[in-house]
């Protein structure tokens, strides 16, 4: 039976970790680890996790879970230090304020993927699907604007992350490999997708979608606050990755779909 690792990243998110964990106790496949990686919080996140631990140990449901607390030099640092606890075979960031949309989520995923019937070795780099935004009380608001294209490679981030991080499934044997570029303050997670998918196909590993909702997207993070840095950032990722000149004309492409909506 394969593994799934849950990496939830918090700092001073006790208003809505709850709903996060929570949504990870109420998951029905059994082989989960949940590392809960917490940027030495003082808001009361940690006895939040502490109680979460506690009822998902006394409920027998196969779950495993890791807190680790202490000072962190940002989101990707803390999801570096997750990537190398990680023992699953598939790793997911879902973090303070995002869920799952289903309780049999995870079950149908590997029902989906037939991941249990597949040699390790064999196991596709990437698993990915759609998600939903919610507002800050977890509360439907849309599906995400840019949408998984029914076959994904690493060259169709050049028109947008198509794929939301948090409905990105890593194969956890390349995903350790591959740490967030800490150069990167709010768009390490878009390079860090791309370089996965490329070392999926220098592997010649398949990238499978899930045709379903996966995750629950809070609007208010930091990407959102940051945005004008994000976007600058997201200019160099897809630069080095897929060179000026076609991310230049790129973007025009960008300014002109956005004019004639």
């Amino acid at each position: 039976m394969i593994r799934f690792t849950i990496i939830t990243i918090t700092y001073n998110a006790s208003a809505v970790v709850g709903r996060t964990l929570d949504s990870v106790l109420s998951q029905t496949y059994e082989d989960v680890e949940h590392l809960i990686v917490d940027g030495a919080s003082t808001d009361g996140t940690i006895q939040i996790a502490e109680d979460y631990k506690q009822k998902s140990d006394d409920s027998g449901c196969g779950h495993k879970v890791i807190i680790r607390s202490e000072p962190d030099k940002g989101i990707y640092d803390a999801m570096n230090k997750g990537l190398t606890q990680a023992m699953g075979d598939y790793v997911v960031f879902m973090n303070a304020g995002d869920f799952f949309p289903s309780a049999d989520t995870l079950e149908q995923i590997a029902r989906r993927c037939r991941l249990n019937e597949l040699p390790s070795a064999e196991l596709p780099a990437v698993l990915y699907g759609n998600t939903d935004i919610v507002d800050g009380e977890g509360r439907f608001l849309h599906p995400r604007r840019l949408q998984p294209p029914v076959q994904l490679s690493w060259r169709s981030f050049r028109h947008g992350m198509l794929v939301c991080h948090q409905a990105f499934y890593a194969r956890t044997d390349i995903a350790k490999n591959l740490p967030y570029d800490l150069r990167y303050r709010y768009s390490a997670d878009v390079d860090w997708c791309i370089r996965v998918m490329q070392e999926g196909e220098r592997a010649g590993l398949p990238i499978y979608n899930i045709n379903m909702v996966v995750a629950n997207y809070t609007e208010e993070g930091a990407t959102t606050l940051h945005h004008r840095d994000s976007l600058r950032e997201r200019f160099q990722v897809m630069c080095r990755h897929y060179g000026y000149v076609s991310t230049v004309i790129m973007h025009g492409w960008f300014v002109v779909r956005k004019l004639f909506k």
